[in-house]
């Protein structure tokens, strides 16, 4: 199953891509085995500031058709890492071809997108800058196909 970070925004040349990357890199080697991967990041830009809407336009056109649509949004479920695994591998069983986590600009997700949706989860109660959330999500992507594989990255 593929998976694709359609993200709002650039991210530039920093830590925080450099972790982004390694994590999405590392996933790949790891998740291949295991029907997971590869991982892109697709980003977007509402170059006129049109706002919230014309930013989910956009985001809806670099989700692949028939993909699952997993929105990251403060309002969604939050998952335990074995659980955000489990619900990975749910829809990779399922015969789902493409994965993709949606991140929105800094005003959120527009909520025709986000009731579009077929899954919302979220980092906790707290608002987090959509830059950290790429690298805190590519991070459990990693940590999903570890635990997956059965490794010792994630430790109960």
């Amino acid at each position: 199953m593929r998976v694709h970070v359609c993200a709002a925004g650039r991210l530039r040349a920093g830590p925080e891509k450099t972790l982004v990357d390694d994590y999405l890199e590392r996933f790949g080697k790891t998740g291949r085995a295991h029907g997971l991967g590869p991982a892109q990041v697709i980003e977007v830009e509402d170059k006129k500031n049109a706002g919230m809407e014309a930013e989910a336009v956009l985001l809806e056109r670099a989700v692949p058709a028939g993909a699952v649509i997993c929105c990251l949004d403060e309002r969604g479920a939050v998952l335990s890492s074995p659980e955000f695994a489990a619900r990975v591998t749910g829809w990779r069983d399922a015969g789902r071809q493409d994965l993709a986590f949606v991140i929105g600009g800094a005003d959120g997700i527009a909520p025709g997108l986000r009731e579009r949706a077929d899954f919302s989860m979220s980092f906790g109660r707290m608002v987090w800058p959509h830059m950290l959330v790429r690298v805190m999500l590519a991070e459990q992507i990693y940590r999903a196909a570890q635990i997956v594989a059965g490794t010792p990255y994630h430790r109960v």
